[in-house]
Order: C-alpha cells, then structure tokens, then sequence
C-alpha cells in the first residue's frame, strides 16, 4: 500500500512541549476517540518505574508496580467514558515474544482491563501494508491531531511528529479501527500466549 502517512512529515515537536498539549487536548476527545498503532517490539522506557525494575532483573517487582497502579489506571479510563470517548489500542504482537513486550502485554492488560481496550495483530496481518517500510506508531485524538512517535537508536522515545491535517488524520484512524476489527481480543491471547511464559530477562544495556 501506499505510505500511510501519504509522505506527510509533520511538525517535530520536542517532548516537553508534547507532552503538555498532549495532557490537554487529550481530555478534548470526541466521541470518535483515541486510536493508538503500536508496531515495535523492543523499546525503552526510562523513569517508569515499573519498565526500570523489569529491566534491572527484578519481574515481581515490576509486577506488582503494574498492579499497583490498577486503581488509576480505572479512573483514567472511567474519567475518559464521562466525557464520552474510549482510548483503543492495536498491538502488534511478533513470536517468540520479546521481553519487553512480555512486560508490555502485562501493563497492556490492566489497561484492557480497566476500560482501555487493546486488540492484538500478527505481523502476518499487517504484511501487506508494510511493503515499503513498517506501520508507523501513531495516534489520533478525535480528529484534532495525530502523533508519530520517534525514538532514537536504543528505543527511548525522542520526539513526536505532529499532523494536524483533518483528512490524513480520520484516513489513519479509519486503518488503525480497521485493524482493531482483525484483530484478536488481548484478554484471550494473553491466556494462550503470555500467561504462562516465564519470567524474562532484564533489558539493561
């Protein structure tokens, strides 16, 4: 297929400028909701403390960080039905599991569980769009705005790209719902697929 981004590059926005629109136009969703593409398989999150004791070696650790924030991952999502949207999610997920995406699939759990729903694809399903260069990972909220997020080399989210164009932003949300409609309900691959892995090894470099 063509690029999904139709060449677009969009607007490079330093994270600490990301971050605060981000925090506001968020909560200005409509009712066409938060759509979110998620692609890569191993990334880096530094200062989630949850994602840092996985990394050191310590699982149960990063287990029970996750758990414990349960209860506010709930009221995010509760606050985000009040205003009348739902933040959705496509994960692909590529097999043997990576680490990483081992944890992720956890934390993406409690949110599936706590209203955020997420829908898991193979990369077999996405092959076709991926001729030219694998699916961005990116995000719309409502059709305001979509964001791509960039990391650098060691997978630390760096930057975003900012889209603002209307058109582009409902043609990725339409894909992304339209993969979310292939794809399989995460509670259910996550007892086939995750439940039972063992625990994996740190990610520190």
């Amino acid at each position: 297929m063509p690029d999904l981004l139709a060449g677009e590059t969009g607007e490079r926005m330093e994270l600490d400028v990301y971050y605060a629109e981000f925090g506001e136009l968020f909560w200005r969703i409509s009712d066409l909701g938060f759509w979110k593409l998620e692609r890569g398989q191993t990334f880096r999150e530094p200062g989630y403390d949850s994602w840092e004791a996985f990394a050191a070696g310590d699982w149960a650790r990063s287990m029970r960080i996750l758990e414990a924030g349960r209860a506010d991952m709930a009221a995010y999502h509760r606050r985000a039905a009040e205003r009348g949207f739902t933040a959705n999610r496509v994960r692909v997920v590529e097999e043997p599991i990576s680490p990483y995406l081992q944890w992720e699939l956890h934390a993406l759990r409690i949110r599936d569980q706590s209203g955020g729903p997420v829908r898991v694809l193979g990369p077999e399903q996405v092959a076709e769009f991926e001729t030219a260069r694998p699916l961005p990972e990116v995000y719309t909220l409502g059709a305001e705005v979509m964001y791509e997020a960039v990391y650098d080399g060691r997978g630390v989210l760096e930057s975003v790209r900012r889209f603002a164009d209307p058109a582009l932003i409902l043609r990725c949300r339409q894909f992304i719902v339209d993969l979310y409609g292939r794809g399989e309900p995460l509670e259910s691959y996550f007892a086939r697929e995750v439940a039972e892995l063992p625990a994996p090894p740190g990610q520190r470099a």
